[in-house]
């Protein structure tokens, strides 16, 4: 087990000069159900594998595109399911939903909405770092400063707002994508070997002191026109 030498923060000018991450396996493009049955039969096979999504940018305020890209990855094999071109098959589902085949990730809760909406499983076996990152004395949320502290790399966004419904994914898409999803999974190694340092537990809020009664209102006006209700008029009399 490493010794815990982890930073709580990390500053955006300290992660700009860092060695950049890159995926060092197989990108392979599933665009088919019979591709992606083969996929899913390697993914199952791993107790762990790496997760993420990419979904086409929109510039309209409200607008929401559904996901493009599916990034599932081994060790040495990253998967990219392209959704914009395919469904989400039983077989993937089945993947999302394996209890055995655990997938680490970060944002997870967001993904996964996403991906309902595409079809309903019933998501099982997810790690979200940003939820247990800070069980190793880490405050960071984003994959690139937790990337920058637990690997003392830096991963790309360069390619982050392109267009991922594109009739062909390029080469730096195609990297993008597979080191997003395999770095997560090797950060997770990354914890398992190292000695645990939670952060401390923030101060309890100071009780609230009691607010005091407000008088009691007086209302004269109501009172003077109820008596003045209870006044026969002159004019009705006779």
């Amino acid at each position: 087990m490493t010794e815990n030498r982890f930073s709580e923060k990390i500053d955006a000018a300290e992660v700009t000069p860092l060695e950049p991450v890159k995926f060092p396996g197989r990108v392979v493009i599933v665009e088919c159900a019979e591709d992606a049955e083969r996929a899913c039969e390697d993914l199952l096979s791993h107790s762990y594998i790496g997760f993420d999504t990419e979904t086409r940018p929109t510039f309209k305020p409200g607008a929401m595109n559904k996901v493009a890209l599916l990034q599932l990855s081994t060790p040495q094999t990253c998967y990219l399911f392209r959704l914009c071109r395919m469904a989400l098959e039983r077989p993937i589902q089945k993947v999302l939903e394996s209890k055995t085949t655990i997938k680490i990730g970060a944002d997870i809760p967001n993904d996964i909405k996403a991906l309902q909406q595409l079809r309903h499983f019933r998501p099982d076996g997810f790690v979200d770092l940003q939820s247990i990152a800070g069980q190793w004395g880490i405050g960071e949320k984003s994959v690139r400063k937790m990337s920058a502290i637990i690997l003392g790399r830096r991963v790309s966004k360069a390619q982050r707002l392109s267009n991922w419904e594109a009739a062909s994914l390029t080469g730096s898409q195609c990297a993008y994508a597979a080191t997003d999803a395999w770095v997560c999974l090797r950060m997770y190694e990354e914890l398992q070997n190292t000695e645990k340092n939670p952060l401390p537990e923030p101060a309890p809020a100071p009780p609230k002191e009691p607010k005091e009664p407000k008088p009691g209102r007086r209302r004269p006006f109501r009172r003077f026109a109820k008596r003045k209700e209870q006044q026969s008029d002159p004019a009705d009399k006779g």
